[in-house]
């Protein structure tokens, strides 16, 4: 079978420096049409992506052509900048370092799906530092919590 056929389905979850809620609901829609360009650009099929205002959640098709963390950092650098460039953000923004990729099986899909589309509903019950949390011991991930998310300097 050719590489270029397979696909690892991943979910990438990575929060705005600080944990800062600066993603306004006004351009959000574009800001996930711009980030789904870019993976479309580097070949990768985008599943789904949603936002609330101090992080986001984008899931994958992911082609092996590719290392994770080049995708990553191409598609923070990139969203970065087209948000400075826009304007949209009265704040400078930036998106934290590092990020949670969580692989799925094909037979998970729609349940990921599902999962990022119903954010908003999901994030009226847990925060994003609990939900981060419960998704790094769902996937029996090793962390300290020094190092998840910087405080506020």
């Amino acid at each position: 079978m050719s590489n270029s056929y397979t696909q690892i389905h991943i979910q990438f979850v990575f929060a705005v420096r600080y944990r800062t809620a600066i993603i306004d609901p006004e351009w959000k829609e574009r800001l996930h049409q711009y980030i789904t360009g870019i993976f479309q650009a580097n070949k990768h099929k985008m599943l789904q992506i949603n936002s609330m205002p101090d992080h986001i959640h984008i899931f994958i098709g992911m082609r092996p052509h590719q290392s994770i963390s080049a995708l990553i950092q191409n598609v923070k650098t990139e969203s970065s900048k087209w948000i400075k460039d826009q304007n949209l953000c009265s704040y400078p923004f930036a998106w934290q370092e590092g990020y949670g990729a969580f692989s799925y099986s094909k037979s998970q899909v729609p349940d990921v799906i599902r999962y990022i589309v119903n954010q908003e509903t999901h994030h009226q019950k847990i925060t994003f530092l609990d939900e981060y949390r419960k998704l790094l011991t769902m996937f029996d991930i090793e962390w300290d919590e020094r190092y998840i998310f910087k405080k506020l300097e």
